[in-house]
Formats: C-alpha cells, structure tokens, sequence
C-alpha cells in the first residue's frame, strides 16, 4: 500500500458514490486501484506515464482522471461526502473566502486549441499523433476556465494560475474555482459562493447558505457586501482605509461603517490553513496539467483526499 492510498476505512466513505457504470467505453478498470492511482499523481507531481506499476495503465489513470474532471464527477464525490459530513453535524459552517496564487510548469503552456471531434468519432485532429496530449477534449465545466479558457495568466510570479476557495471551520475546502493568476479575488466571490452545493439526505433542497463568512480587505467593495445583504449571510470584512476616508470625507452623507468582528475575523485563519492542507500534494501546488479543467479536478481530488482523511 502506498502513502497516498486510501485506507479501508475511507474506500468504504467513498465506494457508495462512485459511478456504476461507464457509457464512453464498456466496463470500468477497478475504481480503486485507479483512484490510488490518481491520488498518487496528485501528492507527487509526478508524470502519468511514471506512475507504479500497482496503479495499472497510465493511460487508463489519466483518462480516468481526465473524464471526471470534465464530467463533473469529482465535484459530485466530493459533495456527496460533504453531505455525508453535514449530516453526522460535522461541518462548521462559519465559513472563510481566499485564493492563492499557483505557479504554473512550463508543461501546461501552449494549450492546443482544435475544436473537439465529432460525437462518435476517435482520435484527434488529423496530422496528430493520438496520444495523451492529442485527445477529444468533452464540453468544459464552469470554474476551470478564466482567460483563453485554461485558467493560465500573468502576474508577478510570473506564468500562474490562481486557486479560489471557501473553506468550513474546520479547515477543509468547500468550493473551488480557477482562474488565470492575475485575476482579481473579489471578481470571483460570487462563483465561489454559488458552488458550495451541499445535498441533505433524503428530500429536500441543497444547502448553500453558511451561517457566517469572513474574508479580508481583497473583499472589501460595495457589491460584495450587497450580495451578501441579499443573501442574509452574516459577515465580517474590514473596510479599506481609502474607503474608511471617503466615507468620512462625506460626513453623514457617509453612511454607517460596516460591522466588523474582531474575533469572527480572527478564525478566517481557517481558510489559509486549508489552502496549506491543498498544497501539501504538490500537483496542486505547481500546475503541471495543460487544460484548466483537469487542473481543476487535479485541485477537487487533493480537497476531496481532505475529507476523507479529517
């Protein structure tokens, strides 16, 4: 067994929610060894076509990979295991709002942009060796896009992309996005908000509303804290001091400071203890998949190893 494998214990947790069937190509590899596999890539970094031999094919991991994070379905497993979590009232749902920037390989650049084949057809664009770089591309997801599609930018770290989270009280990420690394966190406030999804057993309507939020001066602008009004969601966002100035530049023409809670705003160290936890595996860390949407899943299996292993 190898340090990324799942336990027993978690395979169990896991196993309910994955997929019974495969409409792409006849009968599954066995799920688990597979998605040892991934979580193996996924800690290391490493190459798929240097993956051990008790992973089984690489191609086969990395299709594996590939489909589920196009199709959604690693965001599905992980909200399915969130559900499971809030039902044993195990989630704290004083939430906390970050991004952190992720220093991109030079692997991922030059992203091919072929429109994908035909439905029904194999392969890739004629003139192309088949290969793992040269595969039909499925319909991307939202939240693994940004500029040119690949979430890829240009900051002071030079060739990034830009990881969006919240994360539960206990540290855990609840909703994830990417975007290239220049971007602007508060412009994805909303996106990342709108992706905490969490089922209720049984009947009954998702849960997406957090009793509380905390994030900092990067969040700190009028259509945020209106959003946030809207949704009765309460908060604790400092005010900048350019916006603290032109407030009291108008006198009682100003209006009211926002209410700020100190110690609320002490525990946002949740969330920079999740985006810790997340870089702790190291294909997260630094991007080394081409397609935003892979990088995407690539960032949901290390939160969805999170769950099962806290």
């Amino acid at each position: 067994m190898g340090r990324s494998d799942l336990s027993d214990a978690e395979w169990e947790r896991l196993r309910p929610f994955l997929p019974v069937s495969n409409r792409h190509c006849g009968r599954w590899r066995d799920h688990q060894q597979v998605i040892d596999g991934i979580l193996h890539r996924v800690r290391t970094g490493v190459q798929w076509r240097d993956l051990p031999e008790r992973s089984g094919p690489c191609k086969t991991v990395y299709e594996r990979h590939r489909l589920w994070s196009a199709d959604g379905t690693w965001e599905r497993l992980l909200q399915q295991v969130q559900a499971a979590a809030d039902a044993a009232g195990e989630i704290d749902w004083d939430i906390s709002v970050d991004s952190t920037i992720v220093r991109a390989h030079q692997h991922p650049a030059g992203a091919r942009t072929d429109p994908p084949p035909a439905p029904g057809s194999k392969g890739g664009p004629k003139g192309r060796t088949p290969g793992r770089d040269t595969l039909a591309e499925p319909a991307r997801p939202p939240g693994g896009g940004g500029a040119g599609g690949e979430g890829l930018g240009r900051s002071r770290g030079g060739f990034t992309s830009k990881l969006h989270l919240s994360a539960d009280g206990r540290c855990r990420p609840l909703s994830l996005v990417v975007t290239p690394g220049q971007r602007a966190d508060c412009t994805q406030f909303k996106p990342v908000l709108e992706k905490i999804r969490v089922p209720r057993p049984g009947l009954g309507r998702p849960r997406k509303k957090p009793d509380s939020l905390a994030a900092d001066r990067a969040y700190s602008n009028d259509p945020v804290r209106e959003y946030l009004r809207r949704r009765g969601i309460r908060h604790t966002i400092p005010e900048k001091s350019d916006s603290q100035a032109a407030r009291l530049r108008k006198g009682s023409r100003g209006g009211r400071p926002p209410g700020f809670a100190e110690d609320r705003y002490k525990k946002r160290n949740t969330v920079e203890r999740a985006i810790n936890r997340l870089k702790q595996f190291r294909a997260v860390a630094t991007r080394y998949d081409k397609r935003g949407y892979v990088f995407l899943g690539t960032a949901i299996a290390a939160a969805l190893a999170i769950w099962l292993r806290t």
